[in-house]
């Protein structure tokens, strides 16, 4: 059976009411986002509200989580009450299209559901999590540019597989990538996820790599690089 919680090194994220648990993706997003110049942060789908409190810690921007399931939106709530940037994070429990903020955001963030093709789970709560029956590329790239500065950011995390579609949708919004950061999990393996940094305006995309593990349990230097301001043991 897993933790109830997980501890980092500045807050501590309890997970056992949420249907999806700290896991990877989110903390590579938290970790990789560029915030250096962010005011206003959304975190769309913020399950334990993991991602916008490893963006407090990283920012001094104002965050906002939207996630639709009550348990978990109730779970965000209680972790970001408990850290030291519960000022500057608020937790709405509200469907993401339904969400009609009073501002625009420069920075938007979301590791969505997007299992699309895999077998669904019998609890019904982590389906919802991980597929995109309620919430799609589309609907989700067609809100996050409408509420998005002109000069903002979207990034969000996908399998690979999905990534050129992702960004067909994108540019048909006129957002085009600027970053990405291809996730291999270990040596010889193709990347499975990658991060995209989408902005309005055309440029050049900067591709990374960062493999997650040189053995097992053994973290590649990037990865420690990367990660250790929030992981206890890097």
């Amino acid at each position: 059976m897993s933790n109830s919680y997980f501890k980092f090194k500045q807050f501590t994220v309890w997970h056992d009411k949420c249907a999806m648990k700290v896991g990877t993706d989110g903390v590579l997003l938290g970790a990789w986002v560029d915030v250096d110049n962010a005011t206003n942060i959304l975190d769309v789908g913020t399950g334990t509200g993991v991602v916008s409190l490893m963006l407090a810690q990283r920012s001094k921007a104002s965050i906002i989580g939207v996630e639709i399931d009550e348990c978990a939106s109730n779970q965000a709530l209680y972790n970001v009450s408990n850290s030291i940037w519960s000022n500057r994070i608020k937790i709405i429990n509200e469907d993401y299209l339904l969400y009609e903020p009073e501002k625009r955001f420069d920075v938007i963030v979301s590791n969505p559901p997007f299992f699309e093709n895999s077998i669904k789970s019998p609890d019904d709560k982590r389906s919802l999590a991980r597929h995109v029956d309620s919430l799609n590329y589309e609907t989700l790239l067609s809100k996050s540019a409408r509420i998005l500065t002109e000069d903002g950011s979207f990034s969000l995390i996908t399998p690979t597989d999905a990534a050129d579609g992702v960004e067909r949708i994108a540019n048909g919004l006129n957002m085009y990538p600027a970053k990405r950061l291809q996730i291999v999990t270990k040596p010889g393996l193709a990347p499975k996820r990658c991060i995209i940094t989408f902005k309005f305006n055309h440029r050049k995309c900067l591709v990374e790599t960062i493999l997650i593990e040189k053995e097992r349990h053994i973290y590649s230097p990037e990865y420690i690089e990367l990660t250790k301001e929030f992981y206890l043991k890097m």
